[in-house]
């Protein structure tokens, strides 16, 4: 997937029924600024309220994830956000003339296509990627869901679902997703499916109004289920009632399967919408046993409360035994900087917007002769210049032959010390890009972290030069 944010270069608008109110509802989907998420409005209502997707506001996880704010909500979020997020729509609007997105044929397949209708709009600023580092772990044990999230091998977005009803016509089935490329067409189109048993019960409950054997899979797995019994449930349904006939398979024949493991993918359609719900698109696997909306969200705050963590602490996860990225001898090929002025000692690791390096401090470094006598203190001066010599490692690393330029300060900003670094501390530095580089100009922001706490913090501009090579003159013919 890209690693720049993307809009809609226009609007999309799709039209259809509500799944419980079985109310007609127009879904417009509207292109964001950089940085706005996605968004739902509720146009219907005074004021036009907006409510972000977000995991936290979740309110409801019964037949769909429902978000609330107030008194204001959103019914059946899942199938378009996971369309949005799997088609790699960073920032959107989503505007509703009622409660609910429409149901449409019960897949993300509409969805798709309305978005590709469109079509998407790159925006000039980098992917705010979550990136799994370490497991993280969800069950319930009442419903009988795990899931479990790990890094992937790749860094892409993994899922792999195994769904077990305990059903004689569902059994277990398993799908995946190893790219999020497959969704259009592999994920998509699978549809929601419900038990005979369980349409009974939500048509009884007055819900479903919109609902119909067309736009589900409906499964029976009892027996003697008679013409008379499928009438009335037509009838609750308000909907006209034609003969239908239970396959062997336990489907309605109103409909045929898409795949054999229909149900099981829509599983993973439905968990793509819910992680959705995290605000920020993840690099990781994740592995989901007996999934369902209840868990899949609840994950999505286990990993917004992860992000959280690694917000106030985004080095804890860095192992400083690890065999690191670039060790003295590479920094040394790139940075021309030598004795007593090369202030890093290893890079950690490295992706498109970031980096994280390591300085150890020692009472060997002239520095400390003078600063204090018998209170040595590392200056402020010298950790800033050491953030920014791993700065000028990350920018380097962009070019092929990083031996022939040198990194020149433009200017620095925000400049924070938090506390006292000494010999014997190891700074541990991690640096963000601001804005893509252009023209040799970086952007950075960083902070060095001493045993987990903010030591110091600044923002910093720099340009990468190509240092003039001197051409060699032919030798004369006396001087050989």
């Amino acid at each position: 997937m890209s690693e720049k944010q993307h809009t809609l270069k226009g609007s999309a608008v799709i039209k259809g029924v509500g799944l419980h109110t079985g109310e007609p509802v127009t879904l417009t989907l509207r292109p964001a600024a950089v940085g706005h998420g996605y968004k739902f409005q509720r146009t219907d209502l005074d004021g036009e309220p907006i409510i972000d997707a977000d995991a936290d506001l979740v309110v409801s996880t019964a037949r769909g994830t429902t978000l609330g704010k107030g008194n204001v909500m959103v019914n059946t979020t899942e199938h378009v956000l996971s369309a949005l997020y799997a088609l790699g729509v960073d920032n959107c609007l989503l505007q509703l003339s009622g409660p609910e997105v429409p149901i449409m044929d019960g897949s993300a397949k509409p969805f798709v296509n309305a978005i590709e209708s469109v079509g998407l709009e790159e925006q000039d600023a980098p992917r705010n990627w979550f990136v799994l580092k370490e497991p993280i772990w969800f069950e319930t044990q009442e419903k009988g869901t795990e899931m479990l999230g790990v890094p992937a091998p790749g860094g892409e977005f993994r899922l792999t679902v195994m769904v077990d009803y305990n059903s004689p016509v569902l059994g277990t089935q398993h799908a995946s997703m190893y790219r999020a490329e497959e969704f259009r067409d592999e994920i998509a189109p699978c549809r929601t499916f419900v038990f005979l048993r369980e349409l009974e019960q939500l048509a009884k409950a007055g819900l479903i109004k919109g609902g119909d054997l067309d736009n589900a899979i409906v499964m029976e797995d009892r027996e003697g289920t008679t013409q008379e019994q499928l009438k009335e449930l037509a009838n609750l349904l308000g909907k006209e009632y034609r003969e239908v006939e239970i396959r062997r398979n336990g489907v309605l024949n109103t409909t045929d399967l898409k795949f054999f493991n229909e149900p099981a993918r829509h599983k993973l359609l439905d968990i793509v919408g819910d992680l959705a719900l995290v605000g920020r698109p993840i690099k990781g696997h994740i592995l989901a046993a007996r999934p369902g909306h209840f868990g899949n969200t609840s994950f999505a705050k286990r990993i917004k409360e992860r992000i959280r963590e690694e917000e106030k602490n985004p080095v804890a996860h860095v192992d400083l035994n690890a065999k690191p990225l670039y060790d003295i001898q590479a920094i040394e090929k790139m940075l021309p900087h030598r004795y007593p002025f090369l202030l890093v000692d290893k890079i950690m690791s490295m992706d498109e917007n970031s980096i994280i390096g390591v300085k150890n401090v020692t009472m060997n470094e002239p520095q400390f002769t003078g600063h204090f006598p018998g209170n040595p203190v590392m200056p402020g001066v010298l950790q800033v210049e050491a953030m920014a010599q791993v700065g000028g490692i990350f920018a380097l690393s962009k070019v092929p032959d990083p031996e022939h330029y040198t990194t020149y300060f433009l200017k620095t900003d925000g400049i924070r010390y938090r506390r006292k670094v000494i010999p014997g501390d190891t700074i541990v530095f991690r640096l963000e890009l601001l804005t893509p580089i252009r023209r040799g100009i970086v952007h950075m922001k960083g902070i060095g972290y001493v045993g987990g706490q903010p030591a110091v913090e600044a923002e910093m501009m720099a340009q990468i030069a190509r240092d003039k090579v001197e051409e060699k003159q032919p030798e004369k013919a006396a001087a050989r």
